[in-house]
């Protein structure tokens, strides 16, 4: 009875756990699909507890409630101090943790012993799957986080090295399987977290969008194999549903930016590191200030707000939103573009844009605003760059090219955002600087949007 009733448990939050994920689809749903998230993982850790509790002594009790403390405790305290910006960073980083605990989990069921062959297969893939997982996202982290540069690293026959490392883990599985002993174990271990770390730091900034998306997936997969080295079906369930919409999602930020994913993960774009458009002579480029960009604001018809991660960096949103609301009130039509890799990860700019109360109804998909903007008075280029460069059409030699792109340069003014004149994350120059129709407000752009504000 009590088995019947945590099967039942655990059926309840798959069901919830689908329902989350139908509710994050939609922004006017996000909140409540995030509502079901956690009371499916509720659901699920009751279930759980009380599915040990029928073995467990108070030391297996005591165990838990010291895991469960200490965790949540890190949990919680991380989760308070984040800022939007470290958003990325932090998800990289919870995504070492599921990897880490999908190995740990191998090693504890081959020293509780192999049951057959198929089990061994399973830890097998599990602990390499969680390996590459871990150091592939502690690199992702480090990077996201700037405490390592984001070019890709450019070891010779890259590509060769990636490969070895797979046919050698695919030796050691039958080596395991066959001799059941944990040196090919570890020796796949050790394989395992050096190619999650190449795998990862071989990969662009101007890729790592795709990198957090792509990590998410591979987290879901290591879930999914713990879930069959415990025998859990909930967890099993848990991975294939966050393996599947992660490697979905990749899917969708690779055709985004017009490449394969397995492009991506062999190198991505940008993959030299260098600074691509540099040399050429674009002109000058023309610089406005706070005053002109009201003035043309106010006396505009129709305006589109590009966002990027330069946003998010001065937390501009919250003026942002504000600028929104003044403007419409004046009876200016205005609305939001935003790019599919935006940011530093999937969302990145509609979360920022949700948490300023901007209205869902006028935050557009690419696809959606593109062909609108020949017929927009004006573009505000709020910290973006590689998303709105017109290289990706018109330059067959640029990185980036055939990348899809916001085409902002066919407003009739663009304003461009901006610190400095540097290249974006993809190191890729971008001649929109010096395009007739724009114009260069430089400087923080919390700072400059509270100075459009002051001026109107």
């Amino acid at each position: 009875m009590t088995l019947s009733l945590i099967q039942a448990a655990y059926l309840v939050a798959a069901l919830l756990f689908i329902a989350s994920l139908a509710g994050l689809s939609m922004h006017e749903t996000a909140r409540e699909g995030n509502v079901l998230g956690m009371v499916g993982m509720a659901v699920a850790l009751v279930g759980t507890l009380w599915l040990a509790g029928q073995r467990a002594d108070w030391l297996t009790w005591l165990a838990i409630a010291v895991a469960v403390s200490v965790g949540g405790g890190i949990g919680v305290r991380r989760a308070r101090q984040v800022q939007m910006t470290g958003m990325p960073e932090l998800i990289a980083m919870l995504h070492s943790f599921v990897g880490l605990a999908a190995v740990l989990v191998g090693y504890n069921s081959f020293l509780s012993g192999l049951s057959d062959a198929v089990h061994g297969v399973e830890v097998f893939l599990g602990v390499f799957i969680g390996a590459v997982t871990l150091t592939g996202s502690v690199v992702a982290f480090l990077k996201l986080s700037a405490r390592i540069s984001s070019r890709p690293l450019m070891l010779p026959a890259r590509h060769w090295l990636n490969l070895l490392a797979l046919l050698v883990s695919a030796g050691l599985l039958v080596w395991f399987v066959g001799g059941r002993s944990i040196v090919p174990l570890m020796l796949m271990t050790v394989v395992a977290l050096l190619f999650g770390w190449h795998l990862v730091a071989s990969i662009g900034g101007g890729d790592m969008p795709v990198v957090v998306s792509m990590l998410n997936s591979y987290s879901g997969w290591a879930a999914a194999a713990a879930g069959f080295m415990l025998g859990n079906d909930l967890l099993i369930i848990t991975g294939a549903l966050v393996g599947s919409s992660g490697a979905y999602l990749s899917y969708i930020m690779c055709r985004a930016m017009n490449r394969s994913f397995v492009s991506v993960i062999a190198g991505g774009f940008g993959s030299d590191g260098a600074v691509r458009g540099g040399e050429l002579d674009y002109g000058e480029h023309r610089e406005t200030s706070a005053e002109e960009v009201a003035s043309l604001v106010t006396s505009a018809a129709s305006v589109v707000i590009t966002p990027g991660y330069g946003m998010a960096v001065a937390q501009a949103q919250y003026p942002v939103a504000e600028l929104t609301a003044k403007l419409r009130e004046r009876g200016v039509a205005v609305r939001f573009g935003i790019h599919p890799v935006a940011g530093r990860l999937p969302g990145h700019m509609n979360v920022l844009l949700a948490e300023a109360r901007v209205p869902y109804d006028i935050v557009l998909e690419m696809d959606e605003i593109n062909d609108d903007l020949a017929d927009t008075d004006v573009v505000l280029v709020i910290g973006a760059n590689d998303t709105v460069n017109p290289a990706a059409t018109e330059d067959p030699s640029s990185p980036i090219a055939g990348m899809p792109v916001l085409k902002v340069w066919e407003a009739g003014h663009v304003v461009v955002f901006k610190r400095s004149m540097n290249t974006g994350y993809a190191g890729v120059q971008n001649p929109l600087f010096f395009r007739e129709n724009s114009q260069m407000l430089f400087g923080d752009a919390r700072e400059r949007v509270e100075d459009i504000l002051r001026a109107l």
